[in-house]
């Protein structure tokens, strides 16, 4: 994929919309973008390690956690099962843990912030349904990108 800049993009395409949220970046991968899935789930990553598992062709996991920090909704190991199956990266409105093991990997994460504590495993939670994260509306098919100056929505392909 071509090198991302989330500003250069925004000047070149005026229709993106950007994520209001400030993430931060944990993925060894700055800068990633992608055909956009999604999973809204709360405290609960079972769709998250299920979505994982599953073969990304470069595509992006965008979790809609309702922005809690209670819970991580990504370790180590899944970051690891999503990069040995082509996912692109996630953008994650929560938390995520094992931050240091998660910045040797190949993918891109960004994530609100970090928190040491596991999720339950109850199978609750939505996927590939519209959501609505940071006052963006974000429904599978969109794109993302993402790069160290924040998370942008397209509706079309920019790259």
């Amino acid at each position: 994929m071509s090198i991302i800049s989330t500003p250069d993009l925004s000047d070149e395409e005026p229709q993106v919309c950007a994520i209001e949220l400030q993430f931060n970046n944990y993925g060894a991968i700055r800068q990633f973008g992608g055909q956009v899935v999604t999973i809204k789930c709360h405290e609960d990553n079972s769709l998250v390690k299920q979505r994982v598992g599953e073969p990304g062709g470069g595509r992006v996991i965008v979790v809609d956690g309702g922005g809690s920090l209670r819970r991580a909704l990504l370790g180590d190991m899944l970051a690891e099962k999503a990069a040995a199956n082509g996912w692109s990266g996630l953008v994650i409105n929560g938390a995520i843990r094992d931050v240091d093991e998660v910045g040797q990997i190949g993918l891109g994460v960004q994530a609100l912030g970090v928190c040491p504590i596991k999720t339950e495993k109850l199978g609750v939670g939505q996927r590939d349904i519209p959501i609505q994260i940071g006052g963006v509306n974000i429904a599978p098919g969109d794109y993302i990108y993402a790069d160290n100056n924040g998370v942008i929505l397209s509706k079309q392909p920019l790259l």
